[in-house]
């Protein structure tokens, strides 16, 4: 699964890495947490255009009747994304790159569970594969929301956890941002686990569970 991330890198960083324009200022941010307002990248109108936008992490479909589901859905795993009736609509139409430069995962251990910090080895910004939709309460203001895909664990995770977030290709961006390609069979290639060789992976303190975003 996915359930912690990291962006400290500055928004002029981001920006050049990502190919955006107007980028927002951003604070570094060490502990992000589902329900909380992770920062994305959606393809805009223009044709190979990207847009930035802030999605509250936790996907609440558009035919959902209550905003607690949000809170079940921060993960789509790969394999069933297709087909689950959360993320089916989703994935043909409405995807999105979620911003990151490192992950933590929980090995479990006999007495504790241990986390460590995942990033590219060259330390730079990544996109992972995202869905996104947008849900409107019977009574207030429309809600963007977010799931991070996964998928299995490579090499380099086995140990740690079998489930992995899915780190996409930069010559995947286009094409997952594409409003165009909306079969699964197009997309599914994407979703694979990321190369061990591109990985470094760190034990960190336990407090990470408890340090603020």
């Amino acid at each position: 699964m996915c359930g912690r991330f990291t962006l400290y890198h500055s928004s002029s960083e981001i920006a050049k890495a990502f190919n955006l324009a107007n980028l927002p200022e951003l604070k570094p941010r060490y502990n992000i947490a589902p329900t909380q307002e992770v920062a994305a990248i959606v393809g805009s109108e223009v044709k190979g255009g990207r847009e930035f936008k802030w999605l509250r992490w936790g996907l609440i479909p558009h035919w959902a009747k209550d905003s607690s589901i949000g809170a079940k859905l921060i993960n789509a795993r790969a394999e069933s994304v297709a087909q689950k009736p959360s993320f089916r609509s989703a994935l043909s139409h409405s995807r999105c790159l979620i911003i990151a430069d490192g992950f933590y995962e929980w090995q479990k251990t006999e007495n504790r569970k241990q986390p460590f910090y995942i990033q590219q080895i060259d330390g730079v910004p990544f996109a992972l594969a995202g869905l996104w939709s947008t849900w409107q309460p019977k009574n207030g203001e429309t809600i963007a929301t977010c799931t991070i895909i996964t998928t299995k664990a490579n090499e380099i995770m086995q140990p740690i956890h079998e489930r992995m977030p899915v780190i996409l290709k930069s010559t995947d961006y286009e094409k997952w941002l594409a409003p165009t390609v909306q079969q699964p069979e197009l997309l599914q290639p994407l979703l694979q686990p990321y190369s061990s060789d591109k990985l470094k992976i760190a034990p960190v303190s336990t407090k990470v569970e408890d340090t603020p975003p």
